[in-house]
């Protein structure tokens, strides 16, 4: 063991003698699953006179025990990838991307405790560097000379030493930047029917992913934006304050909470915009901009600016920060599950929150810099006052499940959908209308033309149906169908009712899907069809409109890739039907022109445009 080994180094011998002298025996069991002194403190237990017959003994239950959880975790991740097959859908892109998204949050908030500092230090070196070179260079004291005034007030305006120099330069530029980002969301929400169907697409998905108990844990969030909660936890935060002796923040905590209320009621005001219509529960004002998003950032934000401020640790300002903006995203996206606010209503909010949050931070910074010191007021911290914080804390916490347990909102009731009865061809009324003839894409673009229409008395001729011809009805998304899934995968049971691809036709999700295992009985490939209820009735029967496809392999892991040739995987649904008897009559129309595009993957697709209506008995 030397220093200049790189695999057997004197610290690492160290490191074991420490680990067998902390834990004993049982040392030789722990080691084996910590990969650095796996090897390591087995040699110092032999050159320590560890008995032969204990050796073996914690050597041999711990070389059993490491050996089975590898055995284990390799058949866990095995089976993780059949689950991923199983559930390969749009929804499992978004679980995914969602995945992924706190993955990186987690890197980068290890990075920045562990690094954070060398590597801000190590760019303000290299800027400084950088600086002096471009300073000392003779042309660039010319240029300097030339246009003194110019550059004095670079200098003015990049002055460490100065709160209107480099403070209030990155404050304005920051603040400008924001602003420019809200009113291009309000231009987009007012004038782009991309921004528009985006939103309404996203807010019918949601819909389509809502689950009585995700929704009962989105409520429990959505209440850390809700006024009477703002306002009892910026009570209890104004009494530590007084506590702590830090009452200069209790004034501005206050003005920004004004200012919050008073332009997210200017802005809901002016831009008017109608909520979602297929909400959990009833809000009675607008909806743009998202007043949780706002104080979200305006309340959580300023306690966390407040506690990173007054905080030495490195590490635990770093932590307060991404909890705080963990806190945030959460009461935004509980908006947008629960169907109460639009994508755009959301960043809105956040935008706006936070230039009313980084207008009042700067408010108070100036006004410390005025006064010349950053700490003015200095407390003993007693144990009565840090009992006395916890008592205040306890009694929030206490208010805030209270609260929760006895909110009740006003449940929102879908509305009736306006029954329209066809009369003449069913092509002509969908082009007269202008009713979509395609499936779309989140933000509205044209995919795959609709195969079918189907008439049939309700719902449940239709499932019957197909269930008669050999299909299962694909779940909705669950915690009981993940279990299902998990459960398939682990015990290597098939999953027919397992949830699909969600799909838009008219900004909606569809209502039914039907899948069916190809001969190869695998999950690679299966017949898949999403079947829209429609308002329209032609003879006393309902319209379903419907796309169909054929899964051929697994794409990106997340997703499937469709075989080009849809007309022939609509020709084996309608067979399969005709084949169970399931129907009384079948027309095949032109609906479309010939078409070759693409899906929201990228897969291709080529259709000569023909549309099957089968009528089931």
């Amino acid at each position: 063991f030397h220093n200049e080994n790189k695999l057997l180094k004197a610290d690492h011998l160290e490191r074991g003698k420490q680990f067998f002298h902390k834990h004993g025996s049982k040392s030789i069991f722990l080691a084996r699953f910590v990969g650095p002194l796996r090897a390591i403190v087995p040699f110092v237990a032999g050159i320590s006179g560890m008995k032969k017959n204990k050796f073996l003994f914690w050597n041999i239950i711990s070389a059993f025990l490491w050996s089975t959880s590898h055995l284990l975790l390799g058949y866990f991740f095995g089976n993780a990838f059949t689950v991923i097959e199983v559930w390969s859908t749009r929804v499992g892109y978004a679980i995914g991307v969602a995945v992924l998204f706190l993955v990186l949050i987690y890197i980068i908030r290890f990075i920045t405790v562990k690094h954070g500092r060398q590597i801000a230090e190590f760019i303000r070196s290299v800027s400084t560097s950088i600086g002096n070179a471009i300073s000392s260079n003779p042309d660039v004291q010319k240029l300097v000379k030339r246009h003194s005034t110019f550059f004095a007030f670079i200098k003015t305006r990049t002055n460490r030493k100065s709160f209107f120099g480099l403070p209030f330069t990155l404050i304005v530029i920051g603040f400008g930047y924001v602003l420019s980002l809200f009113f291009g969301i309000i231009q987009d929400v007012l004038t782009s029917d991309v921004i528009v169907s985006a939103d309404l697409r996203i807010a019918n998905l949601l819909e389509y992913l809502r689950s009585p108990e995700f929704t009962k844990v989105f409520l429990w969030i959505t209440l850390l934006g809700k006024w009477q909660i703002v306002i009892g936890s910026a009570i209890i935060v104004s009494l530590i304050l007084w506590l702590w002796k830090k009452r200069d923040n209790i004034m501005y905590l206050w003005l920004a909470l004004v200012a919050n209320g008073i332009f997210s009621y200017l802005g809901k005001l002016l831009i008017h915009r109608d909520r979602p219509l297929t909400p959990v529960y009833l809000e009675n004002s607008f909806s743009f901009p998202s007043g949780h998003a706002m104080v979200a950032v305006i309340f959580y934000g300023f306690l966390a600016y407040i506690l990173i401020r007054h905080i030495k640790s490195w590490k635990t300002k770093v932590n307060i920060f991404f909890a705080c903006l963990f806190v945030i995203l959460a009461i935004g996206f509980s908006r947008l599950y629960l169907g109460v606010h639009f994508l755009s209503d959301v960043w809105g909010g956040y935008l706006l929150g936070f230039l009313i949050l980084t207008t009042v931070m700067a408010l108070y910074e100036w006004r410390q810099w005025s006064k010349g010191s950053v700490e003015h007021e200095h407390v003993v911290v007693t144990k009565n006052i840090k009992l006395a914080t916890a008592g205040l804390v306890f009694v929030g916490v206490i208010f805030y499940i209270g609260f929760a347990s006895q909110y009740k909102p006003p449940i929102a009731v879908s509305a009736q959908a306006v029954i329209q009865n066809i009369e003449g061809g069913i092509s002509t009324y969908f082009s007269d209308h202008k009713i979509p003839k395609y499936s779309e894409t989140l933000i509205g673009n044209p995919q795959e033309p609709l195969g079918f229409i189907f008439l049939a008395k309700d719902d449940t001729v239709l499932t019957q149906s197909f269930e008669k011809a050999g299909w299962s009805s694909a779940d909705r998304v669950s915690i009981k169908s993940i279990a299902k899934i998990a459960e398939a995968a682990v015990l290597r049971r098939q999953y027919l009712n397992a949830p699909m691809t969600p799909s838009f036709w008219n900004a909606v999700v569809n209502d039914f899907g039907f899948e069916k295992p190809t001969q190869s009985n695998s999950v690679d490939e299966r017949h898949h069809i999403r079947i829209w209820k429609t308002n329209l009735r032609q003879d006393g029967l309902t319209v379903y409109v419907a796309t169909a496809s054929l899964d051929t392999a697994i794409k990106w892991l997340v997703t499937h890739r469709i075989n080009p040739d849809i007309d022939t995987e609509k020709l084996f649904v309608k067979d399969s039907l005709q084949s169970a008897n399931t129907l009384e009559g079948t027309n095949e129309i032109q609906f479309v022109d010939h078409i070759l595009g693409q899906n929201f993957s990228g897969d291709d697709f080529f259709t000569n445009g023909k549309l099957y209506i089968l009528k089931l008995n």
